[in-house]
C-alpha cells in the first residue's frame, strides 16, 4: 500500500490527490518515518549517509522503477554495500581500522557528482 502511494507521489500533487492519495499527511508520515529510521541507523552505525543517497539512484539506473521493487532492492544492495565497505575498512590498513564512512564517502562522492552532471 505504501509503495503505491510513493509511486503516485512522484506525479504532480494535484494528480496524486485526484488519484486518492492524501498528499500532505502522506508526505509528513514519510518524512517522520525517514527521519526516525535515519536517526536510529546513524546512532547505531555512525555516519554512512552516502549509501542512502547513492544506492537508490544506482538501482534506478539499473531499471528498478517502481517502489514495490526498489525498496527491497535498496535494502539488500545498501546492506551488501555496507558489509563490503566494512570488510574493506577492517582489512585495508590492518591492524588498524579505517572508519567505514570514509570508504562509503570515497565511493559516494564521485557517484553523486556524476549524478549531478547527468540530466
Amino acid at each position: 500500500a505504501l509503495s503505491r502511494r510513493l509511486d503516485v507521489l512522484q506525479l504532480a500533487p494535484l494528480k496524486a490527490a485526484s488519484l486518492g492519495v492524501a498528499v500532505a499527511p502522506t508526505r509528513w508520515m514519510l518524512f517522520a518515518l525517514a527521519g526516525a529510521c535515519t536517526s536510529l541507523v546513524v546512532a547505531q552505525a555512525g555516519s554512512i549517509g552516502f549509501v542512502g543517497l547513492m544506492v537508490p539512484h544506482a538501482l534506478r539506473k539499473l531499471g528498478f522503477a517502481g517502489h514495490r521493487a526498489l525498496l527491497p532492492a535498496c535494502a539488500l544492495a545498501g546492506g551488501s554495500l555496507l558489509v563490503l565497505a566494512d570488510a574493506l575498512a577492517r582489512t585495508v590498513i590492518e591492524p588498524r581500522e579505517l572508519p567505514v564512512g570514509v570508504l562509503t564517502a570515497l565511493i559516494g562522492v564521485p557517484m553523486m557528482l556524476w549524478l549531478l552532471r547527468r540530466p
